[in-house]
């Protein structure tokens, strides 16, 4: 027997389908609360949808559910005043390039940078950062500038307060959202693997960080509600099996 649980069909001598459904469902918002405060973070829309179990030729005889995201939430989060030289927030559409782990160019909007013992300009998780000529270094200086178009300006170390050198210019890129695609490191990069260009409309605030576009009050509202959602389904799973088991009892006894 089956029986109509929301949007999902479900077997009902088989309830660890909803329970599964229901915790997969749980655990990402759950991953979406720890990221609150991760800087930059940037949640997946999730969502659970059916999918029949054949057994030969005929109909689906029970479902199982499939938990997957179906893209990513361009919202921006806030800006936070850190006061840092090398805190860097996107304050318009659009996006740093960094240089992924498997040598492709993609994009995050966590800005906070640090320098490598040799001088090159790292994001806090030390993927490099992308210049107009690829990964910029930066000689050791007395003081750093950002410029809101990206460009980084030092005072060379030794040197006059006078004394300033444009170092190089972060690549600031804003491609259509369509385009792109969010990967399991968390980075953004174009479906297409190509190179974006840099889009000077593109601006960045030095000393803030954007924060988690998580919106943790929703988040924790969503959960207790699926729980009583789960809890209701548990129930009239129940409720029907006991129906179909008193009338089978009538029909043995007439």
């Amino acid at each position: 027997m089956v029986v109509i649980v929301g949007f999902e069909i479900w077997h009902v001598d088989s309830p660890c389908r909803c329970r599964i459904l229901s915790k997969n469902t749980e655990n990402i918002k759950f991953f979406y609360s720890l990221n609150a405060n991760t800087t930059g973070f940037q949640a997946d829309f999730a969502q659970a949808r059916s999918m029949g179990v054949y057994y030969g030729d005929g109909h689906s005889t029970r479902a199982y559910a499939m938990t997957e995201s179906p893209g990513t939430n361009f919202n921006h989060g806030a800006l936070i005043d850190t006061g840092r030289d090398l805190d860097v927030a996107v304050d318009t559409d659009g996006w740093l390039a960094v240089q992924a782990q498997d040598g492709r160019e993609a994009f995050t909007r966590g800005g906070s940078l640090r320098l490598s013992p040799t001088g090159q300009l790292l994001t806090g998780n030390n993927l490099p950062v992308m210049g107009d000529g690829g990964p910029i270094s930066i000689p050791p200086f007395d003081k750093l500038t950002l410029g809101a178009d990206g460009t980084i300006t030092i005072q060379p170390e030794g040197q006059a307060a006078g004394v300033l050198a444009i170092v190089d210019r972060i690549k600031l890129v804003r491609p259509n959202y369509e385009d792109l695609q969010k990967g399991l490191d968390g980075l953004v990069s174009r479906k297409d693997g190509q190179e974006e260009q840099p889009d000077p409309r593109v601006r960045v605030q030095s000393g803030f960080l954007e924060g988690s576009n998580v919106d943790t009050v929703d988040e924790l509202t969503q959960i207790m509600a699926m729980a009583r959602q789960y809890e209701i389904n548990i129930k009239l799973m129940k409720t029907v099996d006991e129906n179909s088991q008193a009338a089978t009892s009538l029909l043995k006894s007439s």
